[in-house]
């Protein structure tokens, strides 16, 4: 075997394997000195989630504020049976804010039914707090919220948590002050090995190149990104979603968001390059989960959810449409 072939073997069984062991590029930045440990599935299938943000419509919940009352209503607790039952996904990634409570006889009623459709927990989506404000209480705030909802994550077993970023009024976005926030929380979620990931979303707050900046800077492997391949598109052109994309999935962990229309403020519609978010995913070597999450703006939950996944087994089967 040459040099080159030893270097490249090694480096493909260092990818694969998610061994809790001491990983330097991180620094000395993250409380915790490993990797994230999960044992991700390689069958295309196997690959994908379905969250629970395109069907808010049927979900009955206090804090639900996309119900739409004249659809049939719908307990989180069925929601992993229903998509096993209509989908064949045995993985999902619901909103915290789709729990009917928080109180841990609903959140084991839940995680028994995750068990019982034999489904699994690959992400739980939190809501908006600001760690970028300049009141260091309005910050606290922000972090215990994040601590909070990586509490309900060990609870259901979610391996990690999507934290959104809002803005701050009046304030710029600050790396440092944002940095100084989630390094916390994400020390938080190394001590429960639960992993804390920023996706791309608000234009301001959540651009794709501000979070990476701020992961830069926490350097910890318990903050990752969660691209989304459309997202971008909401305040960008296509030329800017590519290389937002790029930046994202180099610090991509475990999860990533698959869309394949992005409707913006005023109806306009535009179409996702599906294929190439794949293709800048498998650049990277991203091995975690792609859950579907289809704009309902232009159409029914059900059928953009089949587009969805028929789309994304083509792309990792290798026969991109």
């Amino acid at each position: 075997m040459s040099l080159n072939d030893f270097l490249l073997t090694r480096r493909r069984l260092l990818s694969q394997a998610a061994a809790a062991v001491p990983l330097a590029a991180f620094g000395t930045a993250a409380s915790a000195a490993t990797v994230p440990h999960l044992n991700f599935p390689t069958r295309p299938r196997d690959r994908l989630a379905v969250t629970s943000y395109p069907f808010r419509a049927y979900i009955d919940t206090p804090t639900n504020t996309g119900r739409d009352a004249s659809k049939p209503p719908m307990d989180l607790k069925e929601f992993p049976a229903m998509i096993a039952r209509r989908f064949d996904i045995y993985n999902i990634n619901p909103l915290a804010d789709h729990f009917h409570s928080t109180d841990e006889k609903y959140l084991d009623a839940f995680r028994a039914a995750v068990q019982a459709a034999k489904s699994h927990m690959v992400g739980l989506g939190l809501g908006g707090r600001k760690f970028y404000d300049r009141d260091r209480s309005v910050r606290d705030e922000a972090v215990a919220y994040g601590c909070k909802g990586i509490d309900i994550a060990r609870h259901v077993g979610s391996p990690s948590v999507r934290q959104h970023i809002h803005n701050s009024p009046g304030a710029k976005p600050s790396v440092g002050l944002a940095a100084e926030s989630l390094r916390r929380l994400a020390d938080y979620g190394a001590k429960h090995n639960i992993v804390v990931n920023l996706e791309n979303d608000a234009a301001v707050s959540e651009d794709p190149f501000f979070l990476v900046a701020v992961i830069n800077r926490v350097n910890s492997p318990y903050l990752r990104a969660l691209p989304d391949f459309g997202n971008t598109l909401s305040h960008h052109n296509e030329a800017y979603n590519e290389r937002g994309l790029n930046a994202m999935f180099a610090h991509a962990f475990n999860m990533a968001h698959v869309k394949n229309i992005i409707t913006r403020k005023g109806g306009e519609v535009f179409k996702v390059d599906v294929p190439k978010g794949f293709s800048i995913a498998a650049a990277h070597e991203y091995r975690g989960y792609f859950s579907m999450e289809y704009d309902t703006g232009s159409g029914d939950p059900f059928e953009g959810t089949d587009q969805l996944i028929a789309q994304s087994l083509d792309c990792l089967s290798g026969n991109p449409k």
